[in-house]
């Protein structure tokens, strides 16, 4: 281990890495400091049910990690990284046994839509073509945008609230059920503001790059970025729990994929008292229960195209989406909430043994519930999937404590590091011009709490190593 160094990382999340790639790209001398025995943060893969059954703990699916303008620029397939794409991104069931499928082709999509074709068409085709011009505004701090025009006409659309916009937008109770599975992974109520912008991106990722997942398992995403960090001088410390600076080597700068709770924990940092405050007040979203099942047979959906989605999200009505969404931020669940199924395993025969399947689902609930979820889960995709429950060879479950220890990040369960309203969702954790810097002029944050936050993106490492860059070198 080298004596000083110009920059350390401490967390070896998809944040984390990204900002050490960069540093170190930049001819800096870096290292990473994880606290676990592997890296990655929630994109780890490990046996949770059987043996050979390979179950993605944390995050599975990964639209962002293959569009991300930052990690699509990095030569991961050389060091190990497989894309598996699934026949479809993402669909959607109803209670009569139809479906509406999220096809990366985007006139098909619509063409389901019946009465709501023509405006699907006008509320993503625009997206679609111009996303190019909008992704590098949105997945970082609130600033001059490069695009003003194109990222105004995106606004409008995004910060509204998801109910508005779909009713704005779509006169079929379908065609608005089918844009809340979208919009719900927000977290948020979906009557709240810029809750839309979140069914905005994730779909129009879906037309542009599928809703794509490593083969073998998400850790192998993680790996292939540590292989290329460490094939450029990087270096890779686990099983350190920093508890001070002090017990780090000497660095100019610390770049922290920590959330504010546990930055603040941090010993030896020098923060001023008005700061220490304000992140204090940093808010925390709802939590997740999540399951992995260890399958004799693929989930029986009843439609055919949920047999050929990667995801599927579940929620029959527009009043039961809306009831499950809202009242998990008022201590409260339903027995129908919105469910969150992903398959891997009909797309990548290396997930289970020959003939057998893995399936991983959660719901929103909140924060820092220990309730077992399992039977309301089940019992949601019973209803898109008669006979579901009579494939499960064995379960897995994690409520949002266990989440919590699996990752310190995940805040009662809070998967996204952090509430992502519209008073966090560019400013975050504080409002300031450079989010990602301190009053300590060391220490830098680099986590899912800052912007453009949660998702496995790595754009908040590189926006704040971008940071340490104009500040120190």
């Amino acid at each position: 281990m080298s004596s000083s160094y110009d920059a350390i990382i401490i967390g070896s999340g998809s944040n984390g890495i990204s900002a050490a790639i960069y540093l170190q790209q930049k001819g800096l001398k870096t290292a990473i400091f994880e606290q676990a025995s592997t890296p990655g943060g929630s994109t780890r893969t490990q046996e949770l049910t059987l043996p050979g059954f390979k179950h993605d703990v944390g995050s599975a699916i990964l639209p962002m990690g293959f569009g991300s303008p930052f990690l699509r620029s990095l030569p991961l397939e050389k060091h190990g990284l497989g894309w598996i794409f699934p026949e479809i991104p993402y669909s959607h069931p109803f209670t009569d046994g139809t479906a509406h499928a999220c096809y990366t082709d985007i006139g098909k999509t619509a063409a389901q839509l019946g009465d709501d074709e023509a405006s699907y068409l006008k509320l993503f085709e625009p997206l679609v073509k111009n996303w190019g011009k909008l992704e590098n505004d949105l997945l970082g701090p609130l600033g001059i945008p490069e695009y003003p025009l194109d990222f105004m006409k995106f606004g409008m659309k995004a910060l509204p609230s998801a109910k508005m916009l779909a009713k704005h937008y779509f006169k079929n109770e379908k065609s608005r059920i089918f844009f809340y599975g979208a919009a719900a992974h927000s977290t948020l109520p979906l009557d709240s503001l810029a809750s839309a912008s979140f069914g905005l991106v994730l779909s129009t990722m879906a037309h542009k790059y599928n809703w794509p997942f490593p083969k073998g398992g998400a850790q192998n995403f993680i790996n292939s970025m540590v292989s290329y960090y460490t094939s450029i001088g990087g270096e890779l410390h686990l099983d350190r729990n920093i508890a001070h600076l002090e017990e780090l080597p000497a660095s100019k700068t610390y770049l922290f994929d920590l959330t504010p709770k546990q930055l603040l924990e941090i010993k030896g940092t020098d923060f001023t008292d008005l700061y220490r405050k304000r992140m204090s007040s940093f808010k925390y979203g709802a939590g997740v229960f999540k399951i992995d099942w260890a399958l004799s047979e693929p989930i029986p959906f009843t439609n055919e195209k949920c047999r050929k989605s990667g995801t599927v999200h579940i929620g029959f009505s527009e009043e039961e989406l809306e009831n499950s969404e809202n009242r998990i931020h008022h201590k409260q669940m339903t027995d129908t909430p919105y469910v969150l199924v992903a398959q891997h395993s009909i797309f990548d025969n290396t997930r289970a043994p020959e003939g057998k399947h893995t399936a991983w689902a959660y719901c929103h609930v909140p924060n820092g519930s220990i309730a077992d979820f399992s039977e309301i889960i089940e019992a949601q995709i019973e209803r898109a999937a008669p006979g579901f429950k009579d494939c499960i060879l064995k379960k897995s479950t994690m409520n949002s404590v266990d989440l919590q220890a699996f990752n310190p990040n995940i805040i009662g369960g809070d998967i996204n590091g952090g509430k992502q309203d519209i008073t966090q969702l560019f400013t975050r954790p504080i409002a300031k011009l450079s989010p990602y810097t301190t009053p300590d002029p060391r220490v830098y944050i680099c986590s899912s709490s800052t912007p453009p936050g949660g998702g496995v993106h790595g754009m908040c490492g590189y926006n704040a190593a971008k940071a340490v860059v104009k500040d120190h070198f």
